[in-house]
Order: structure tokens, then sequence, then C-alpha cells
């Protein structure tokens, strides 16, 4: 059982090293063919691709020994985020890593990669990784010793291929669900663009044909013609506001930490921008502390309502999300009390479009940080409310199956972080049904 046996990992790998990075430090990334991971990339649950850079030939031999290859295996070494571990999807490579990241290849004949991928994220070694990363030292940091000496599970081979292969059709489904939820929301994306930005419909029927892709109803909620204005030519009948005018934007606090009646038992949403760090699209479904009543009374913004638009404003400026239930906010955030005047779809995409506005008018030295005085003078160009109603009601279901995509990965998750270590511990196997399924089973525990 998979529990019984363990091998050290230097003893089935062909490579544990870490990377570096190009002389010049980032300002010398220099864009090219070639992928340089970096620990903001790897993220226990899967790769992520913000904020990936790339490097030209040149810097990608400088570092062609720390080169990843398929099915290498990736783990933080250093910082906060010290622990995390992921492989990497083909289309990333070629690509490289920097020196807060490991890389760990497994012997194939001897340990599955998969495998050891899910040995590594399971609750059990990430404990065991976090301690030792804490051990003697002012940062934490894994050393190459440490990952070399990790003692793993080391069952059959065909066994971890099994095990591998059930969580990662978890993992696969969850994947198609993210890749599912990015087209969704490009699609939602490229109406408000067509609609909002470019006009389209204006201009077809300036030009005398018919808006592609719309119906005469509402094809006819469009004018014909364009109206000067002080941010060019809009539609006309459209107006100009700043956004404050429009929505209500209001600011949250942190009710003392150091008071257990705000928190203890807290049953109330209650987020930061550290919750938004790993969204993978723009729905809050949860958050990691919950305040009580008495919590919720010290912030004066209070429970704000399902379906609020926020917008961190600091530690960074950007982070948007619209809240799937009450939720209060600490004060990195703006909140957006939207309504039919402006929706909440509609505020969404328009925050992304603006951003670099809005990045703008942050202040600070230590931070950024955008206040509530400087985002609600920023002007927003809006549509009569007909047209409003008619872009939230085309773009508001695909919201909706990104935000039912967004529950079923979050279950598979949770199955998927139950099997794991029953699945490593033996308590669960996995045997075959038929020459293409696998199936869960329980073991026998001698009755």
């Amino acid at each position: 059982m998979a529990g019984e046996e363990t091998v050290q990992l230097r003893d089935v790998c062909v490579k544990i090293g870490s990377g570096a990075t190009p002389r010049g430090g980032k300002e010398a990334y220099k864009g090219g063919a070639t992928s340089l991971i970096r620990s903001q990339n790897i993220y226990n649950e899967g790769f992520h691709r913000d904020g990936l850079v790339y490097i030209d030939d040149d810097q990608s031999a400088e570092l062609r020994n720390v080169e990843v290859k398929p099915d290498d295996v990736l783990l933080n070494i250093t910082g906060d985020s010290v622990a995390r571990c992921c492989q990497v999807a083909a289309d990333v490579l070629p690509a490289r890593v920097n020196q807060h990241v490991a890389i760990i290849r497994p012997q194939p004949k001897s340990l599955d990669a998969r495998f050891l991928r899910y040995v590594l994220v399971s609750h059990e070694y990430q404990s065991r990784l976090l301690a030792l990363a804490s051990a003697g030292a002012t940062r934490p940091a894994l050393t190459k010793s440490m990952i070399e000496e990790l003692d793993i599970p080391s069952p059959p081979l065909a066994e971890q291929k099994a095990i591998a292969a059930v969580l990662g059709a978890l993992d696969d489904k969850i994947e198609l669900n993210r890749w599912m939820n990015a087209t969704l929301e490009a699609m939602a994306r490229a109406l408000f663009q067509s609609w909002f930005v470019d006009f389209d419909p204006v201009r077809a029927k300036l030009d005398g044909r018919q808006p592609p892709g719309l119906g005469p109803a509402t094809a006819a909620l469009f004018p014909t013609t364009f109206q000067d204005s002080e941010a060019g030519h809009i539609p006309k009948g459209w107006i100009i506001q700043p956004v404050g005018e429009v929505v209500d934007c209001v600011g949250g606090g942190t009710p003392s930490t150091a008071e257990p009646k705000y928190w203890e038992g807290g049953t109330h949403h209650w987020t930061t921008p550290k919750d938004f760090s790993s969204l993978q699209a723009p729905v809050l479904l949860d958050t990691d502390r919950k305040l009580t009543d008495a919590g919720i009374a010290k912030i004066s913004s209070g429970l704000l309502p399902a379906g609020t638009l926020l917008l961190s404003s600091r530690a960074p400026v950007g982070y948007l999300a619209i809240a799937a239930m009450p939720v209060a906010i600490n004060q990195g955030f703006i909140a957006l009390k939207c309504n039919e005047r402006a929706s909440n779809f509609f505020m969404l995409n328009w925050c992304q479009t603006n951003m670099a506005e809005i990045e703008s008018r942050a202040t600070g030295t230590t931070f950024a940080e955008i206040s509530k005085q400087n985002f609600r003078p920023i002007r927003v160009v809006l549509p009569p409310k007909d047209l409003m109603a008619a872009f939230t009601s085309k773009v508001a279901p695909l919201y909706a199956e990104i935000t039912a995509n967004l529950h079923q990965s979050r279950t598979l998750a949770t199955l998927r972080d139950t099997l794991l270590p029953k699945l490593l511990s033996g308590e669960l196997s996995v045997v075959a049904t038929d020459k293409e399924s696998l199936s869960v089973q329980n073991t026998s525990k001698g009755g």
C-alpha cells in the first residue's frame, strides 16, 4: 500500500536544483520565445500564467542548465510562497526557472512525476516542507539537501500512475472549467468593447447597415449618429458622468484583531485583497476570514450585498471581482454598489477597460493606492437605461455559467483533496474495472 514504503528523493530523481535570473535582474527580461518561470507563477492548484516573463535566445542559452522539461515538478523554495508546487503545460515550454524555484526531475522508471506532484501538495507534505523551510532562517527557505533528503511514499510504479490518473482526471476537469471561464469572460469583454468602446452598432447604422449579430429590437436601442463630447465622439443621447455620481463607492475597515468578539465564531464573509490573489475568474465565492455581528458593526460600510463589485485599491491596485455573497471589506478596497443605471457587469468591464487610468490616479510612496476621492471623478460614458439593461441581460448568463463552473471546480478540488491522503496512505486503492476505466475502492482492513 502507498504509505508502507518510502524513498528519499535523491535516490529517485535525475535532477534537483534551482535556477537563476538573467544578469541585470528583472529589467533584463528582453522578451523572446523562452518563458522564465518565477515563484509567482507556481501554485498548488496549478500553474498561473499571469506575470509570466520571457527571455531571448542569448539569455536562454545562459540558463540552459535550468531548462524545464516536460513533466518536471517545480517547487518554490524561498519567501512567502515557499513549498508551493506544480507542473507546467507543454505550451509554457521552452522555459527556464529563476533562483526561487527548484526543478525536481524524477527518474521515470522509479517515480511518476504526476504522483510526486500530488505527494508534495498533500496537506501532510505541505506541513513538512513549511516546517523545514522555517527552521533556523530569517526568511523561509528550502535547501537542495532538504529536498534531496525528503522521504516520500514509494508504491509500485503502476500504482503511482493509477493514483495520479484518478487525481489528474479531477484536475483536468478543473482546468477545462478554467479555460471555459476564460472564454466566457472574453465573450463578455468583446461585447462590451463592441458596444461601449468601439460603438460598432452605431457605426453600422451610420453607414446604413444592419448591426451584425443584433436582432431588430436590440439594434433599435442604438442611435444612428454621434455627438461631440469632452471624450470625443460618443453616440447621440449618451451622457458622461463621474463614476462617483453613477454608483455608490464605499470603503471598508478591519476590526481589532485583538478583540475575539469580532472574529470568534464569525459567519459573515470579510475579504482582503489577499483573497483575490489566486482568483481565476472575476467572481468571489469565499473569504479566508469571517466576522461576527459585532465585527460587522465596526465597519462603516457594513455587510455589502451580493453582486457588489470590489476593486482592490492597494497592495495591489486593480484586483476585480463581483461578490457572489454578502461580504464586508477591509480598507484595501473600493466597493461599487451598482444599480440599473450602471450594472455590476457593465462596471466590471468598464474597470477592466479603464484600468490604466485607474492605476494612473494612484498615489503613495511605500505602495500605490487609489483613494475614493481620486477614483470618483473618473468619467464614464453611459448609454440609456434600456441599452444598459440589454447588455446586462446578454452577459448575465455568461457570468452565471462562470460562477457555476467555479462552484463545480471547488467541489472537484475538495474531492481531490479528500482522496489524496487516503490514496497515499493506502486506505483507498485504485483498481482497473476494464481496459480504460479506473475505480477507487476501500482497502480491506481485516474484516
